[in-house]
Parts: C-alpha cells; sequence; structure tokens
C-alpha cells in the first residue's frame, strides 16, 4: 500500500512512469503530474513552525467562531488557544470565521474544546453547530441609534444655540436643568459607547494585547477621549463637553463595521458537512446473516451489502454483485458506471440499479467525508483577509497617536491653557478617526455586491473585489459547469425505433433510459416480461415481439444479428465519452440511440471572452470526453482523469503560473474552489461548492461569470476612490487640527461630511454606463484584462 505523491490516496496498484518522480493512484494524476512538473516536497500552505497545525502532532479538529471582528483576531485567537494545556497549535481564519485546533486527545476532551476557546468575546463552536447570529450586532446598533438620536436632539435644541451665543431661553446650561440635561446626555452617551461601541472598544484591547494596532484603536481612544473629558468637564461645572463627538465616531463606525461583517459572514457560509448524502447506518454481512450497525464501527475488511438507492457507506472493493453506481458527488462524473466483483467501491456513491457486497477497504472511511474534511481545511486556513485599511494601521495609529500627544504639549508650551492644549490634541485624534476610510471598503463593497445581485451573481466573500482583477489563470469544472450535468440523446433512431426503445427503457432506472423515455412520445403500449441484464441493457415483449436494448454483445446472445456498421457506430460514440444503446427486433438490431452529457451552449463564448486570460479545464471524466474542449482554441490546457481529491492540487499547481479563479458546480469541486484564489460556483451546484466559494451564480448562466470579472473590477475602483478620498481628507484636515484651527466639534463635522461624501459615492451605479478605466485593462464594459 503506497500514497499518491501527487493526492494523497492509498492504493495497492500505483501508476508509475520513469519520467516523472513518484508513485500515484491513477494516470489522471500521473498525468497531472507530468505538466506541472514534479510535486513539491514542502507544503506551499505552510506558515511559520509551530503555529501552523499541519506542523504539530495530534489530532486535528474544526470550529467555527463568531465574534471575529477583524484581522488581528486571528493572531489574537491562536495566541489564546495554545495557552490551554494540551492545545498543540491553532489556525484562524477571520475571512471564514473558523478556528483549526491540533490538540493531544489524551489531554483535552474534544467535546471540551468550544468551552475552553470561547471567551473575551468570542463564541466557538464545533464545526456545522451554530454559533451568534447579527441578531446582537443588530441590537446595539438599533439601541445605540436610538439613544444617539436623542444625544443629537439635545444639542440641536439646547447645547448648540448656547455654544453659537443664541440664547432662546429653553434652558440655563448654567443652572439645575443645565446639569440635568448635561448628566442625562452623559449617560445616553455611555450607553452608545459602552454598549453599541463595545465590539470596537474589544478589539482596541485585542489590537493592544497582541501589539498590533489596528483602526478600532484609533477609533476608540477618540470616542473615550471625548467622552472622558466631557465627564470631567461636567464634574467641573463646565458646560461646553462632546459628547455629541463620541456619539458620532461610535454610531458611524459601528455601522460601517456592520455592512463589512455582513460581507465576511456570507463568506463563510455554513460550511454544511454533508450530512444529507453522509451515511449513518450500514447492512454488515456476517456469518449468521446481515445486521444494521453504525459506520463507524466498520473495520477493513467487513463486507456490507448495499442495495438499490442506497449509498455506499465507505470506500472499498466490490466482493459480490453488479450494479449501476453514480459517483458524481464525489467524482464529477456526468455518467453512471457499472460495478462488477474487483471494482473499487466509493463512499458516498449511490446504487442506481442492482446490489452489490462491499469489502471495506484499509482505511474504513467515506470519500464524502475526507472531501469535507479537505474543505474545512482549506477554508480554516488563513487568507490574504487584511486590507489596506488593516495594513495602514499599524502604521498610522501609532504615528496619529503620537502627533496627539505632541500637539497637546507643544500648545501648551507654547503658552495655551491646559484646556485648550487639550482640545487640539482631541481634535487630532478626532479628525483622524478614519470613519471615512473605515467606510470606504464595506460600503463600496455592498454597492458591489447589490449591482451583482442585479447580474444574477451572489458575492459572498468581499476579497473577490480585489483578487478577480488580478486573475491570470481561470479553471473550469467541466462536468455541471461547461455541460449542463444531464443527460440528453446525441444521436436520435427513427420514431419507430424510438417509442420501443422507450417502452422497454420505461422499466429501467438509468441516466440513458431517463433520456431516451423523455425523447419519446408517450405510449400506452403494454409491455410484458421486462428483463433487466445487469450491466448490459434491458428486454420485453410488445404484441407478441421481443424488443432488445443494450450492447451489441446483449443482442447477440438474445439471438439477434447485429450490422458491423451499427458495431462502429457504438465504438465511435465510446471514443468521444457517450454512451450507446443498440435497439433491436424481429432478429436483428435496428438502430442505435446515443446519450451524452450536452454541452452548454455559452461554453465558447465564454471561454473565449476570458482571454487573454490562460483558460484550463479540469475533469474526473476520461479523455474522449473531454476531446471536444481540448480541441478548442480558446482552452489551453486540458487536465482529464483527475480523481476529486487531486483537483486542489491541480489549482495549487498551477498558482504557480499566477492567479487562479476556479469555476465549477460539484461537491467535488468544493476543495478546489477553496484553494482558489477566486471560487465561482454556479448555482445548479451543490451547498458545499457554494460555500467554498468567493462567488455563486444564482442564475446557472455560464455566460455571467465573465460579468462577476466586470463587477468586481468596477467595485475595486470604488473601494480605491473612497479610500483615496479618505486619505486626501485626513492630509488637509489634521495639518489644521495640528494647528489649533480645528476644535473637536468642527472635526467631528469634518469626519462626518467626509464619510458622507464616501457614502455617496458608494451609492452610485455600477450598471453598464460606467466604463471601466484602462488602469484597470479594459476601456469600456468588456470583460477586464488581467493585472492590474
Amino acid at each position: 500500500m503506497t500514497d499518491c505523491t501527487l493526492c494523497g490516496l492509498a492504493t495497492d496498484d500505483p501508476v508509475t512512469d520513469s519520467d516523472v518522480a513518484g508513485s500515484f493512484c491513477c494516470r489522471g494524476c500521473l498525468e497531472v503530474a507530468r505538466t506541472l512538473d514534479e510535486p513539491a516536497d514542502t507544503d506551499p500552505e505552510a506558515v511559520e513552525t509551530g503555529t501552523d497545525p499541519d506542523d504539530a502532532e495530534g489530532e486535528t479538529t474544526f470550529c467555527s467562531v463568531s465574534g471575529m471582528h477583524c484581522a488581528t483576531c486571528e493572531l489574537f485567537l491562536e495566541r489564546r488557544a495554545t495557552t490551554h494545556d494540551g492545545i498543540r497549535a491553532a489556525s484562524a481564519s477571520y475571512a471564514t470565521g473558523t478556528l483549526r485546533v491540533t490538540y493531544d486527545p489524551d489531554r483535552v476532551d474534544a467535546d471540551a474544546l468550544p468551552d475552553r476557546l470561547s471567551g473575551t468575546g468570542y463564541e466557538v463552536a464545533h464545526r456545522g453547530a451554530d454559533t451568534a447570529t447579527d441578531d446582537q450586532r443588530e441590537g446595539r446598533l438599533l439601541v445605540g441609534g436610538f439613544f444617539g438620536m436623542m444625544t443629537m436632539l439635545w444639542y440641536l435644541l439646547f447645547l448648540y444655540p448656547a455654544y453659537l451665543g443664541l440664547d432662546f431661553g429653553l434652558v440655563d446650561l448654567e443652572g439645575a436643568a443645565g446639569a440635568y440635561l448635561l448628566w442625562n446626555t452623559a449617560v445616553m452617551t455611555a450607553v452608545v459607547v459602552g454598549y453599541t461601541g463595545w465590539p470596537l472598544l474589544r478589539g482596541a484591547v485585542v489590537s493592544l494585547r497582541t501589539g498590533r494596532p489596528n483602526m478600532d484603536l484609533l477609533v476608540a481612544m477618540a470616542a473615550t477621549t471625548a467622552f472622558a473629558y466631557s465627564v470631567v468637564a461636567v464634574l467641573l461645572g463646565r458646560t461646553e463637553v462632546y459628547f455629541d463627538v463620541a456619539t458620532v465616531i461610535v454610531l458611524a463606525v459601528s455601522v460601517g463595521d456592520y455592512y463589512r461583517d455582513r460581507v465576511r459572514r456570507a463568506a463563510a457560509g455554513r460550511l454544511t458537512d454533508l450530512s444529507s448524502q453522509r451515511v449513518q447506518r450500514a447492512t454488515l454481512r456476517t456469518d449468521a446473516g446481515t445486521e444494521t450497525v453504525a459506520v463507524d464501527a466498520l473495520a477493513p475488511g467487513d463486507e456490507v451489502v448495499v442495495g438499490e438507492g442506497e449509498r455506499i457507506p465507505v470506500d472499498g472493493q466490490v466482493a459480490e454483485g453488479a450494479a449501476g453506481v453514480d459517483e458524481s458527488l464525489v467524482t464529477g462524473e456526468s455518467l453512471p458506471v457499472r460495478k462488477m466483483p474487483g471494482d473499487d467501491a466509493v463512499g458516498g456513491a449511490l446504487v442506481t440499479d442492482g446490489e452489490v457486497v462491499v469489502r471495506v477497504g484499509p482505511d474504513a472511511e467515506s470519500t464524502v467525508d475526507r472531501l469535507t474534511e479537505l474543505l474545512w481545511r482549506v477554508q480554516s486556513e488563513r487568507g490574504g483577509v487584511q486590507r489596506l485599511v488593516d495594513r495602514v494601521a499599524a502604521v498610522f495609529v501609532p504615528l496619529v497617536v503620537g502627533l496627539a500627544v505632541l500637539a497637546g504639549v507643544g500648545h501648551l508650551v507654547g503658552g495655551a491653557a491646559p484646556t485648550d492644549a487639550l482640545l487640539t490634541g482631541l481634535a487630532v485624534l478626532v479628525v483622524s478617526c478614519p470613519c471615512a476610510l473605515g467606510l470606504a471598503t464595506p460600503l463600496a463593497t455592498a454597492a458591489g455586491v447589490r449591482a451583482a445581485l442585479d447580474e444574477g451573481v451572489v458575492v459572498t466573500d468581499g476579497s473577490a473585489f480585489e483578487t478577480a482583477s488580478e486573475v491570470d489563470v481561470v479553471a473550469f469544472d467541466k462536468t455541471g459547469t461547461l455541460t449542463t450535468g444531464a443527460m440528453w440523446l446525441v444521436e436520435r433512431p427513427d420514431d419507430d425505433a424510438l417509442w420501443r426503445a422507450a417502452a422497454v427503457e420505461q422499466f429501467a432506472d438509468h441516466p440513458l433510459a431517463t433520456a431516451i423515455t423523455e425523447a419519446a412520445q408517450p405510449s400506452d403500449t403494454a409491455v410484458e416480461d421486462v428483463e433487466h441484464h445487469p450491466g448490459r441493457g434491458v428486454s420485453g415483449t410488445i404484441d407478441g415481439e421481443r424488443v432488445v436494448v443494450g450492447t451489441p454483445s446483449l443482442l447477440a446472445d438474445e439471438g439477434l444479428s447485429v450490422p458491423e456498421r451499427l458495431v462502429e457506430r457504438c465504438g465511435r460514440a465510446r471514443a468521444d465519452g457517450q454512451i450507446p444503446a443498440l435497439v433491436g427486433w424481429d432478429g436483428r438490431a435496428r438502430d442505435v440511440v446515443v446519450g451524452g452529457d450536452q454541452h452548454r451552449e455559452e461554453w465558447e463564448t465564454v471561454v473565449e471572452s476570458l482571454s487573454p486570460r490562460e483558460v484550463v479545464v479540469i475533469t474526473g471524466d476520461g479523455p474522449e470526453a473531454a476531446a471536444p474542449f481540448e480541441r478548442h482554441d480558446a482552452v489551453d490546457e486540458v487536465f482529464a482523469g483527475v480523481p476529486p481529491d487531486a483537483k486542489a492540487e491541480v489549482v495549487e499547481r498551477l498558482q504557480s503560473r499566477g492567479t487562479v479563479a476556479m469555476v465549477g458546480d460539484g461537491t467535488n469541486d468544493a476543495p478546489a474552489l477553496g484553494t482558489a484564489d477566486l471560487g465561482i460556483a454556479l448555482s445548479s451546484g451543490t451547498a458545499l461548492a457554494a460555500d467554498a466559494a468567493e462567488a455563486v451564480v444564482t442564475t446557472g448562466d455560464l455566460g455571467a461569470v465573465p460579468r462577476v470579472f466586470e463587477l468586481t473590477t468596477r467595485t475595486r475602483r470604488r473601494i480605491r476612490e473612497n479610500l483615496a478620498w479618505a486619505f486626501c481628507y485626513n492630509a488637509v484636515a489634521l495639518p489644521l487640527a495640528l494647528l489649533g484651527l480645528l476644535n473637536p466639534l468642527f472635526a467631528a463635522l469634518a469626519m462626518t461630511a467626509s464619510s458622507l461624501l464616501v457614502v455617496a459615492n458608494s451609492a452610485r451605479s455600477l450598471g453598464d454606463g460606467e466604463s471601466i478605466s484602462t488602469e484597470e485593462g479594459v476601456s469600456g464594459p468588456a470583460v477586464p484584462a488581467t493585472g492590474d
């Protein structure tokens, strides 16, 4: 027993070639390795030693995490997890809200891990379990909005008129009524800062504990400084307070964070574990008969009975019987395959007709479970989620704090009153508060998401807006993506043969039979003595005449002559990856019906529109079925016969050529979609594939794929416009604050105006009327080219 050098699958009969280093489970893996050079010896996904779960010994589990607020949370959760006894390593992903943990099972109970890892505002649960929803965040915003509105109402009615010297006689700020008003405002602001702003305050604390200052720290400092100063001012009997500054800062940033987190949570999906397909129980054959046992209780060498309509519980080998098996869930093969004694059986595949006895393989596990595990592993890897705002924060935040201190000290040394010096420092913090910077990306992203929805595309990860315009290679899965994944009649027999074939095939249960019966007109003809010939065809008697539909050998065994021209037609069909069936009666074969996986009408237009990107097709089907794509000029390369576990590996190797986008729809595509820099799933795909993708085409229209690149490129430019304005605002406003020309109130108004401009820019249409700049590689609404 050896492991495949490419995909890692165990195999008893490895495939080797003197020109390619290693041994492989199948010819497909060998050819992939030949094309992409020898597989690397090191894990390209590995991060620094001691932190990556791949480098640590022990059991690995995956958890869902709610409460992750920014990229700094990744580092905090990883460090916090490894402080627990028995936890060897951890890897967190803010993009997908997952935490991958390697632990010592002798020292740590897996069931207790979520409770041990939860805390400090983070809720950890086993994968697939529910964590906190949007309700708490929405509740914070509603409460903050109400008290913020009341705070600003007091300012508009009483405080602003008093500050501007407009005495309406409504209230005397120096008297008892004024004191009540100021303390009332202080309490309402405390609710906004302490309750609604709690995630920001926690993010600031986390950034300090990890030594990575972020924007939350700057926001928290500005808001709490304005609030604390105002409370002290009220205690000292002063009336000029800045509770409005604290309120505006917290609410503006919290709304922006809410939009951002809505996009981020959509990226994670539920990472479903295919519970509906996973087999829980198996029929075990024993000396005394059969008994139903849990799949986990199966051991290598056990024999399980799998009947029609049941799924094979684990990988193994057919020991007895013959059956048609639909492996599309795990292999992507578009057509059922016939399994005979000695053939490999794939765990998770569905038996469509017949019954087999499967001998459990050496690992006693299912390919479905292995694929699910692989997807979780891919999704929990740290991605490039840290945006420009977070990268700039490491320098920007300490710089602003330092400038605020220097401004306050400088004005104090220059003879200013302590209060004025403090206000100057506070103005620097407030005017530099990155509300516009924090809103720039999430609001533009939200606009892009809405525009994409109008085009039938769901963008589930904001990182797609940064990645799409940089794609160099677009890899397509064949079945269900470039093809419909449904059987249809490529060659129809004459009407006489078709209705006879449909009459007997209505009693069969396989895709070709379905295609035949759907293509023929309904018939009330009585069929007698129907007989199934597993793996060969079906026969029946119509009006006293025996009709046989199936392979040439079946017709010959039934005493029907088969003309050589029909045998040749069957051979040509099989060479093209199609399924032929002869139709015969009255002593000889009369015609041929051929079924195949239907190509999508728009596939050629789509691949041609992606130029000058490199286009690659990956399929689990054989070379014959992939031949039409390989012959097309717009397709640069085809990888045929690739098993599901190796698809992610192929994508990973393609990444050596540049940024890779993967387009697929099947469950077996999910790991590859997750591995790719940009994953695009069609709506016809399974939930697991959609969860792994950054964009989902809900219309099922392959033609929407180029529009994904177009819309994401436009949105990326909008993000850059917002960021440019935000930085320009800071470049102008910060010097004015340093010179003492802005007090905190006007600084807050300037900050708000900047944020409103960003919002207005984000709200502008992203429709076809807006051309894409040549900076992005394209002029006009055409599909963007590679590069930036």
